[in-house]
């Protein structure tokens, strides 16, 4: 049985910006009463309907930072309440997410409350979407060169790694003249592709310090409890658990390379085989596949994938 529980253990994962897409946590709002309660309770602290936001879009609005990040949070919560609510023993050994997605891990982690994490996420993506406003830049995508080829890329041009999103594909962040900068010299160095990302600033960059200093002020005022599980930050893709330092990487990821390949690497470190995608999209999945294959990630975008026969959450479900 031990060994049973043991094969089982997981960690839980959450999607950043990005992920969004129309009609996300539609299905679990109308099948699941706990779902339909974060919703509900989203719209009410928010002061709008960003339920009506995911489930009919306009897909402009919803893509826009200030809407997308408290979208994204609000899906990933709902979904997760509808898991505890099918599953009831479920307990993550340890719990992930990217950019974003951290405070919607800390939140399932019961670090902070669902109110919390909402006003904060709200709020960071208001600043965020200000910083590019006030400092503009941009992001690529670079795909088929190594990280310290990327980091080396980023640096001759004057720019900055922003997500380390898998060992083929790494994201840059800089000023608009320095990412154009960057994706020739990428080009140059034998990249497969180099992708323009449709951002609204240079996330993760020096260019997002205005938004890091207000996020740290309000984080400051936030009350943060040690997780229920192991959190793994992307700042240093260690795990933290002392509430200070949960605090002090939340404010400094804004300005700091997500380390999503080290995170997987830290998860595989622990011996954990399995992990759970909560949320909108497969990208994590995607991502994990091509970093850490040995770690197989189980997706729960829509409610069929709760009861399907032999899934993860069934065999949960009966240990």
């Amino acid at each position: 049985m031990d060994q049973m529980v043991e094969a089982l253990s997981f960690a839980l994962l959450f999607p950043g910006q990005g992920a969004q897409t129309v009609g996300m946590g539609k299905a679990f709002f109308e099948s699941s009463e706990p779902a339909r309660r974060c919703f509900c309770d989203a719209d009410r602290i928010l002061g709008f309907e960003i339920s009506k936001l995911c489930f009919e879009g306009p897909e402009e609005q919803l893509n826009l930072t200030v809407y997308s990040q408290p979208a994204i949070f609000a899906t990933s919560l709902a979904i997760w309440e509808a898991v505890k609510s099918y599953c009831p023993q479920i307990s993550p050994a340890v719990v992930c997410g990217l950019s974003l997605g951290e405070f919607s891990a800390l939140t399932a982690a019961q670090s902070l409350n669902f109110e919390e994490g909402l006003r904060l996420v709200q709020k960071r993506g208001l600043w965020m979407h200000e910083a590019g406003e006030n400092q503009p830049g941009t992001m690529c995508s670079v795909i088929g060169l190594s990280p310290g080829d990327c980091e080396l890329t980023a640096k001759e041009a004057g720019a900055f790694v922003a997500n380390y999103n898998s060992l083929e594909q790494t994201a840059l962040s800089g000023s608009k003249e320095a990412i154009e900068k960057a994706m020739q010299i990428a080009k140059e160095k034998g990249a497969k592709k180099v992708i323009p990302l449709k951002v609204s600033g240079a996330f993760h960059s020096p260019l997002m310090s205005r938004a890091q200093s207000l996020l740290g002020e309000e984080l400051r005022k936030t009350s943060i409890r040690p997780p229920s599980s192991r959190f793994i930050c992307n700042v240093s893709a260690e795990v933290v658990a002392d509430p200070e330092l949960i605090r002090k990487n939340l404010e400094a990821q804004v300005t700091h390379s997500v380390r999503w390949v080290q995170t997987l690497q830290e998860i595989e470190k622990l011996g954990i085989k399995n992990a759970i995608e909560i949320g909108p999209g497969k990208v994590l999945k995607g991502l994990a596949k091509r970093s850490s294959p040995d770690l197989t990630v189980h997706n729960i975008e829509k409610p069929e994938d709760l009861t399907q026969p032999g899934g993860f959450i069934e065999k949960l479900r009966a240990s």
